[in-house]
């Protein structure tokens, strides 16, 4: 009786081990994609920091677009709001999908003003505006490096949640939802850095 009640309870110190072994793993690939989405908000915050620069800069010389340069101003607060939102619950399928969207549309409203910054060769010359297209492109690449390793820490995370026998006890432990992949609305256009030439 005694040899039956010991194998018993080492059974079951196997299985709790096991799901807090579970649990630690969960916890760890939570945390890793999270800090992922950190260094994207650096970079995020470091562009949404860039464009009221080149906004000004082009001012001067672009009196005729204001339109144009109010849409990007407009783009760039919604993505900056966007960003916020998603900050604050990076693990939020919906705030990550508004993040998106939100820089996807910046990313067209930068695309139709460098569009109209070509016609202004005097614009193009200026060495402000040269300097800050240098780097806004440098930080749009580390935009889309540091949006590749956060999908990667996603995946990795969504992957061993989604694994028998994890997704068993998963929602047990609050991770129940899945990380959703920070994807912007024309995800081609931005795996590429933008096409600056002043």
């Amino acid at each position: 009786m005694t040899i039956t009640l010991i194998i018993v309870l080492a059974i079951l110190a196997a299985v709790v081990f096991y799901i807090v072994a579970i649990y630690n793993r969960l916890v760890a690939l939570r945390n890793r994609f999270q800090n992922a989405f950190a260094q994207i908000e650096v970079q995020l915050k470091r562009r949404h920091d860039l464009i009221p620069n080149l906004v000004e800069t082009a001012k001067g010389y672009l009196s005729h677009e204001r339109e144009t340069l109010q849409a990007v101003i407009e783009a760039r607060n919604t993505a900056s709001a966007g960003l916020k939102a998603a900050a604050a619950n990076p693990g939020s399928a919906k705030a990550i999908a508004d993040l998106g969207g939100a820089e996807g549309a910046l990313t067209q409203a930068m695309g139709r003003l460098n569009v109209v910054m070509e016609a202004y060769p005097d614009l193009k010359a200026s060495q402000n505006m040269q300097q800050l297209s240098e780097e806004l492109t440098s930080t749009e690449n580390k935009v889309a490096f540091s949006r590749q390793a956060f999908n990667d820490s996603v995946m990795h995370y969504n992957t061993y949640k989604q694994s028998f026998p994890q997704v068993a006890v998963a929602g047990m432990f609050g991770h129940g939802e899945d990380a959703a992949l920070l994807e912007f609305e024309d995800s081609a256009q931005i795996q590429v850095a933008p096409k600056v030439s002043f």
